[in-house]
């Protein structure tokens, strides 16, 4: 099962208590997984579909503990969709008014006008702005492996993608939006606000899971780095050895080794033969041997003369 299916699976165990979460729950799944289906004479139903049986027994019970609607069940194969089965809620006729006015997805005044809108409770409580994002990603959402990269998205339609806007801005998140060819999503890329929406929803199992891995690629890039950096000091190292090398050749071809001072001459010969050799181990190799930094200064002086 890939990382956002896993996400999923430990969502789907998480039960709302309260009646305000329920409400906050069928009210994105209503707008995620819902159509209305025109029924004569004013009538109208609410129909859920969905491919995942698990949210569709979730949608079930929701309906039936919270408003005490016992929905028909039925399930279809899709031929368009290699034959996958779907889960079909079908909310009477005489309980999908009740049903939106709960919701607030309609609002009727005095001279029969109807508004569109959401929950109060979503927006106001913690705890329903978290029901309702986590039903927003049951219902079409998505996240992306943190191996690869750091992406959750929402499968959403322009007046949704306002109302998740803001709910995730009230809880610290920074969320955009993009368009896709069948509609726009609402998306969070950095690391941090990942793991903070992840948090928000209840899936506590995969934020443990995306931190190990963000330590686990920290550490490796670290490594990586200093590993790149490492040969890139080689390789200088090798080049200023190389040249050393050459230049005192060429010096001792031209006027011989033996007119300087013997300490300059002995590292002088070490480095002719050894121009791959650090200058610790140059100076390593003197007799008697000296560090780094007195190795730097003979070799610094010889090479003064030489320019000369």
């Amino acid at each position: 099962m890939s990382f956002s299916g896993d996400v999923k699976e430990e969502l789907l165990r998480i039960q709302p208590e309260k009646p305000c979460c329920m409400l906050s729950e069928l009210s994105a799944l209503t707008q995620c997984c819902a159509s209305l289906r025109l029924a004569g004479r004013g009538k109208i139903r609410v129909v859920y579909e969905t491919e995942n049986s698990a949210l569709a027994k979730r949608i079930f019970l929701l309906l039936k503990r919270r408003m005490e609607i016992t929905p028909q069940l039925e399930f279809n194969r899709h031929k368009r969709l290699g034959g996958r089965r779907l889960s079909i809620l079908t909310v009477p006729e005489t309980e999908s008014r009740r049903l939106l006015l709960a919701l607030r997805m309609i609002q009727e005044s005095e001279a029969g006008v109807v508004f569109k809108g959401i929950p109060r409770g979503a927006m106001t409580r913690r705890c329903c702005r978290a029901a309702f994002i986590r039903a927003s990603f049951l219902g079409g959402g998505s996240v992306t492996s943190p191996d690869q990269e750091y992406r959750l998205e929402f499968v959403s339609s322009s007046a949704r993608s306002d109302t998740l806007i803001k709910i995730l801005a009230k809880s610290g998140i920074e969320g955009k939006t993009a368009k896709r060819r069948d509609g726009e999503i609402v998306y969070v890329r950095k690391g941090d606000g990942v793991v903070a929406c992840l948090a928000l929803m209840g899936a506590n199992r995969a934020v443990l899971d995306m931190e190990n891995t963000r330590i686990s690629r920290d550490a490796r890039n670290r490594a990586n780095r200093a590993m790149n950096c490492d040969q890139a000091n080689l390789k200088k190292q090798l080049s200023a050895g190389e040249k050393q090398a050459q230049a005192i050749t060429a010096y001792s071809l031209a006027r011989s080794l033996g007119g300087l001072p013997a300490d300059l001459q002995e590292i002088g010969r070490l480095r002719m033969l050894h121009p791959e050799a650090s200058l610790e181990e140059l100076g390593q190799m003197l007799n008697p041997p000296i560090g780094k930094s007195g190795a730097n200064h003979r070799m610094r002086r010889l090479m003064e003369l030489i320019r000369e």
